[in-house]
């Protein structure tokens, strides 16, 4: 898994470390420009502004970028898991038409690993071990597939099961890559973080040269942009993000089995 800061900090200290961000490079660049100002006795607009637009430009650039990249893989997300709960549930139907043993054994296996797979969705500091009790009832069930086999290498209901196990265990490496492991290249949050800098301390050097700077106008700067990153960021922590996907189909999906 990933080991940069991002996704280590909670969220709300990255936040405040984004308002400290563009609060201080806003207050350098207005600086700068009244530095500049008062050698200069005034210098014209119309370069300044093309130069703060055109940063500006690159910044809104990169966070719809960003943006669009990790709210593609919300979206992937949430395709997985309906594909998983088909998926689970087809295998469970297909149980049904096993001989005993194997037909009690393997719906009480796929009990135990929707089981898992909610309790590991809904508290994150269990994800790890829900994981290892999923890969250990997938090799479970498993083994009563190389059995059923082995016992009728011609059997349609056994190769239909097996079926189904190779698509449950394809599912959920799927799930595992997308929600853990595809995340934002460092190196994009890096020139996303330098551009936010670089841009806002170019909107304060034009503050500087005007010779104006309201604090209401440096708020609503710090929070808006602050606020559209760490959104970004949020969405890029998949399982461990405040925005996650909806696991009621899972759950739904659980109640059926239980009831059976």
């Amino acid at each position: 898994m990933p080991t940069f800061s991002t996704y280590e900090l909670p969220i709300w200290a990255f936040f405040l470390i984004m308002v400290a961000t563009v609060l201080i490079s806003l207050r350098l660049g207005y600086w700068t420009g009244i530095l500049r100002r008062e050698r200069t006795e005034g210098e014209p607009e119309g370069p300044i502004g093309g130069v703060v637009g055109a940063t500006l430009g690159l910044l809104a650039f990169m966070l719809a970028f960003t943006f669009g990249v990790t709210a593609n893989r919300l979206d992937a997300r949430k395709q997985l898991l309906l594909d998983e709960v088909n998926t689970l549930g087809t295998a469970a139907l297909r149980s049904d038409l096993l001989p005993e043993p194997h037909r009690a054994e393997c719906r009480a296996l796929l009990r135990r690993y929707v089981d898992a797979r909610v309790r590991g969705t809904s508290d994150f500091s269990k994800l790890m071990e829900s994981l290892q009790e999923t890969e250990q009832i997938q090799r479970e069930l498993w083994s009563h597939g190389v059995a059923l086999a082995r016992a009728d290498m011609n059997s349609d209901i056994g190769a239909l099961f097996i079926e189904s196990l190779n698509s449950v265990v394809e599912i959920h490496n799927s799930r595992l890559t997308v929600a853990l492991q595809y995340r934002i290249p460092k190196v994009i949050w890096c020139v996303l973080i330098l551009l936010t800098f670089l841009s806002m301390a170019a909107v304060g050097y034009q503050f500087g040269i005007i010779g104006r700077c309201s604090v209401a106008e440096i708020v609503i700067l710090a929070l808006s942009f602050s606020l559209v990153v760490v959104l970004i960021a949020d969405l890029d922590r998949g399982a461990q993000g405040l925005l996650k996907v909806n696991q009621q189909p899972m759950i739904d999906l659980q109640n059926r089995l239980s009831q059976v």
